[in-house]
């Protein structure tokens, strides 16, 4: 009945072709779970078929660095929701190919299992693959992890669990500490309630970076819901091994290690207002900051573990609405500045008081400007950074952050270097350095050095001296890694980073803001701008595919008046970064217009989107920076109104 039903929907164009294939792969199984039948029947029999194409249109992409997708759906159904109430997580997920599910995610891990027995044997290691598992606050994130770590230990494998919600950052410092060869988070980031994600990790502790990305998504390529399928029933799979309290102790001694000066934090307490936005962040960065004597109040209404964020639209903290109570808690409290981390707690929005007493919200872009410059010139006036030594220290930085942080590290000597979106990439360039300092110690010493168990500014000193050190790590996104005991951004290491940033700008009777107008002075005004174009649905992903193809086809030539006078696509590949080290193909096209300024145009790899980055900048004009700020503000307000325009306008027509 089922059957002919679906084949006379794909007969009437309600239902795609896709859609139908993947659920009939869903109704082959055997035995199928009752919670998945009575599923199918009742968006069936409702001819539901947008919410069915939305769930089955695809297979829900293992990426380089995992997966994200719905666990709830726009429509839940009975059998779903189970005897849970209203607002709390269903007894079950959204059933679906496209969707974050018990079988998608026993899927994945059964492909980051193979390839990791099949790396261990290459590496001729005889050792029982290990796993460390942490999950955040969102809908499943528990449920899931116990499912990852019993799948992990049903195929021969030891699983180590967290307690309860931790940060991702405390996830890559313990895969690094416990000597695991794998990690996975479960989470979806800043991503809303209903979705959920499978982020995989390395033995370093980064995001996978090839070949191992590739290994993995072939594996998983090749694996069938069926294979797993006995996995689904009841007490067919164990538990892993739940990690002690000592492992949350040597997290937070890691983070002593992201501060330079505790004195100086000491001596000149911010005040500051912290929200974890319902997330793991009142877990590790408030008791860090309150350990170095930061004044901090905290947001009742956020401080709770709450999967639906009930009390903001996006648990986003580069959305000024995600910090507003927190702001007026500032305002009571006569706080100067106030800090937001996203629910796995590896980002940080900062908001300041302005010269009429007013809360600003700041950009990731100038957060990182702002550390950039404090950390440098600390380290100049510490003596750690010379003239002699200053090439062999380093900022890295995405493509797509603010090129003002390169003319602050030229300003100093030292190196910054420009990677692929997203913070594995600097991480491979961190575990690079740290791997070359080690040999070169090896080979020209004769000793072998721990550099995890080194003091801060020992190791900065070997690293310097065999290969590359590097003091922060900066993505646009409010992203930061102010130290390298963890390969992945860190909202606990910036809160600390930022805190005694801000305990150096009291301590010299300055602000956030005069600093940065400082840096406008002496740089040029830099102004940088995000549009985001979002497309959901079944038809969403072919529009966001077809629109960055027709920037292939039809390149832009001229922009407001402004032209092109260069494209980079680099999904073509052939491209190396500024020590000569190649780029990866990747879908990512960077136009630079005639007048300095520069777009970077890409879909995201998280959410249904695509990106448009404007950089607009301006020569340095100290006597008039007001009128250098209104004129690139206008210029940039002006041309990402015209992308999205035209975006949208070659949208219809593809």
């Amino acid at each position: 009945m089922i059957l002919d039903t679906l084949n006379k929907a794909v007969e009437e164009r309600h239902l795609l072709e896709s859609s139908h294939k993947n659920i009939c792969e869903f109704l082959d199984l055997e035995p199928l779970p009752k919670w998945v039948s009575e599923s199918l029947d009742e968006l069936v029999n409702a001819e539901n078929w947008r919410e069915i194409n939305d769930r089955f249109h695809s297979h829900l992409a293992f990426g380089t660095g995992g997966m994200r997708g719905r666990t709830i759906g726009n429509v839940v159904t009975v059998a779903e929701k189970g005897d849970t109430k209203e607002g709390a997580t269903p007894e079950y997920a959204a059933v679906g190919s496209n969707t974050l599910n018990e079988f998608t995610l026993l899927r994945a891990t059964k492909a980051l299992y193979l390839y990791i027995e099949k790396w261990l044997a290459t590496e001729d290691a005889l050792e029982q693959p290990r796993l460390v598992i942490a999950h955040d606050v969102r809908h499943f994130s528990s449920k899931f992890t116990q499912l990852v770590a019993g799948a992990w230990v049903k195929m021969g494998g030891y699983a180590m669990v967290f307690d309860g919600p931790r940060s991702t950052p405390q996830l890559s410092f313990t895969i690094r500490n416990r000597f695991a060869h794998a990690g996975v988070v479960i989470t979806a980031s800043h991503n809303p309630y209903h979705d959920n994600g499978f982020k995989a990790y390395f033995s370093d502790g980064a995001q996978l970076v090839a070949p191992h990305d590739k290994g993995v998504v072939s594996a998983y390529s090749s694996i069938s819901f069926s294979e797993i399928m006995p996995w689904l029933e009841d007490g067919a799979l164990p538990r892993g091994v739940t990690l002690p309290s000592s492992d949350d102790l040597a997290y937070k001694g890691a983070l002593e290690d992201a501060v330079l000066d505790p004195k100086l934090l000491k001596e000149n307490p911010p005040k500051i207002v912290f929200t974890p936005i319902h997330g793991t962040g009142a877990i590790s960065s408030v008791p860090a900051l309150w350990d170095h004597g930061v004044n901090v109040a905290l947001v009742d209404e956020q401080g709770t573990l709450d999967p639906n964020f009930s009390s903001v639209s996006s648990p986003n903290p580069e959305s000024p609405e995600a910090l507003s109570l927190a702001i007026k808690v500032a305002q009571k409290t006569k706080s100067d500045f106030v800090m937001g981390s996203d629910p796995d707690c590896d980002r940080i929005g900062l908001a300041v008081r302005d010269d009429k007493s007013q809360f600003k919200c700041l950009t990731g872009n100038q957060v990182a400007s702002l550390i950039a410059e404090y950390r440098l010139s600390a380290l100049r006036a510490r003596q750690v950074i010379l003239d002699g030594n200053a090439s062999q220290f380093a900022l890295l930085k995405t493509f797509v952050t603010t090129p003002l942080i390169s003319k602050i590290a030229k300003q100093y000597g030292v190196s910054c270097l420009n990677t692929p979106t997203g913070f594995k990439w600097m991480a491979e360039k961190i575990g690079r350095y740290e791997q070359t300092a080690r040999l070169r110690i090896k080979e020209e010493e004769g000793i072998s050095v721990d550099l995890d168990e080194s003091e801060l500014f020992a190791r900065m000193d070997i690293l310097a001296r065999y290969s590359k050190c590097v003091i922060l790590a900066a993505e646009e996104s409010y992203g930061y890694l102010p130290f390298d005991l963890v390969r992945d951004k860190d909202g606990n290491a910036s809160a600390l980073a930022i805190s005694e940033m801000l305990s150096h700008l009291i301590s010299i009777g300055s602000t956030p803001l005069d600093q940065l107008d400082n840096l406008y002075k002496k740089y040029g005004y830099h102004y940088e701008k995000t549009e985001n174009i979002y497309f959901e649905g079944a038809e969403g992903r072919a529009t966001i595919e077809n629109l960055v193809l027709s920037y292939r086809k039809d390149p832009l030539e001229e922009i407001c008046g402004f032209k092109v006078i260069k494209t980079k696509d680099y999904i073509d590949g052939g491209f190396v970064d500024e020590e000569g080290a190649e780029i990866p193909s990747l879908d990512f096209i960077e136009l630079s217009l005639d007048n300095d300024f520069s777009i970077a145009v890409r879909p995201s790899g998280t959410e249904p989107k695509i990106k448009y980055y404007l950089f607009g900048c301006d020569n340095p004009a100290p006597n008039a920076l007001a009128e250098s700020k209104e004129k690139v503000e206008a210029q940039i307000s002006e041309i990402g109104t015209w992308l999205v325009e035209d975006a949208r306008k070659r949208a219809k027509t593809e």
